[in-house]
């Protein structure tokens, strides 16, 4: 049997006839850049978020760098986050000119762990003035499909006066202690990356917020720095979002809860037959719903696992086999092998399991009985 990781096939025979008829739409319209499509699927994205505005961008990297330079980050600032993610996250600080400060994760749940956080700022405090003032924000990442620990991170962001950027680019829908993903900091960013709980047929992305500046920079900023036509206030960057990707992620979210649900119960059915083994199954943080973008386990021998599944047909996938700090490109930074212990042996142990809404009863039980047998 054949189990790919995802099966983006299968989603869209299970709404194709709405997709195609609005693809259709918009096609008949020729409306394709910024029009009434983005605009309600940006309200509809902040609603289902909790904030009162989103502007969508060209990608979920977009998002991210566009919400850091409208809080007004840039060259010679610091930027705290954490190494056990996608490149996208450290690579916006770094286009900005700004630098990243890594900080370990929770053992359990991956995320950057809120103590660690403190305890940097702690060792900053103790410098000198000019180097104390260069932390300027927090991007907490929301890996694999839940919320980081916000409630201590706002603390600290309060605390020492630091900007908060939530990276949801996995956790569309998440809720913490009863708010969404998204809704925490001065502004989230999301992808809509086709892989993601929602996504497009190609790149897209949005930032939210509650906050009127924000929102109104990065509108300027996607269109090339002009807040009127022909007249540019600065030099930014061309990422909008375009109508034919929002009008299909309008359908896609309308489905959206619906999937999340899918991918819970899936997780169920594993968590329950990898009881009393050495596999350590995802654990959802205190206040949290997990939404499963990633089914990610833990095994004492991941890579054997990673090629067994594969001779026997199941796709699965390391995110992320090598942190942060060890990559070439940051080895300026200064940082080396040993760290963050935690975030390495993650790199060296996590494999996540296909966990899609389309999964037959049948596939999932192979996929169980599989890594089982291994």
């Amino acid at each position: 049997m054949q189990v790919p990781l995802l099966d983006l096939k299968g989603q869209y025979k299970s709404i194709k006839q709405e997709i195609d008829k609005t693809i259709a739409d918009v096609v008949e319209s020729q409306y394709f850049i910024l029009s009434s499509e983005v605009s309600e699927f940006e309200k509809e994205v902040a609603s289902y978020t909790g904030v009162p505005a989103g502007v969508g961008v060209a990608s979920g990297t977009d998002a991210i760098i566009l919400a850091l330079r409208a809080a007004g980050i840039g060259k010679g600032d610091r930027v705290i986050t954490t190494p056990f993610t996608f490149f996208a996250t450290a690579e916006s600080i770094s286009v900005l000119g700004a630098k990243p400060v890594f900080v370990d994760i929770d053992p359990e749940t991956y995320n950057i762990d809120p103590k660690a956080i403190e305890e940097a700022m702690l060792k900053i405090q103790k410098r000198d003035n000019a180097e104390r003032g260069t932390i300027k924000a927090i991007i907490p990442v929301h890996l694999y499909g839940q919320c980081a620990d916000m409630g201590p991170i706002m603390e600290i962001a309060l605390k020492y006066g630091l900007k908060v950027i939530e990276d949801c680019a996995q956790a569309m829908g998440a809720v913490y202690k009863g708010k969404k993903a998204g809704s925490f900091g001065l502004a989230g960013a999301f992808s809509f990356f086709p892989s993601k709980n929602l996504g497009g047929f190609g790149d897209g992305g949005m930032v939210v917020s509650d906050d009127d500046g924000i929102i109104s920079a990065v509108k300027k900023l996607r269109v090339h720095g002009s807040s009127k036509q022909y007249i540019h206030d600065e030099i930014a960057y061309n990422s909008r979002l375009d109508s034919l990707q929002a009008a299909i992620l309008r359908v896609k979210l309308r489905k959206l809860n619906f999937w999340i649900e899918k991918r819970i119960e899936i997780a169920r059915r594993y968590n329950e037959a990898f009881q009393g083994t050495d596999i350590v199954t995802p654990k959802t943080g205190e206040g949290n719903t997990h939404t499963y973008h990633q089914y990610t386990i833990s095994v004492p021998d991941r890579d054997g696992l990673l090629n067994y599944l594969g001779e026997k047909g199941i796709g699965s996938r390391v995110y992320y086999p090598v942190p942060m700090h060890l990559q070439p490109c940051y080895k300026d930074l200064g940082y080396k092998k040993g760290d963050f212990p935690i975030s390495e042996k993650a790199a060296k142990s996590v494999l996540s399991l296909p966990v899609y809404p389309e999964l037959t009863e049948e596939m999932i039980q192979y996929v169980i009985d599989t890594v089982l047998a291994f």
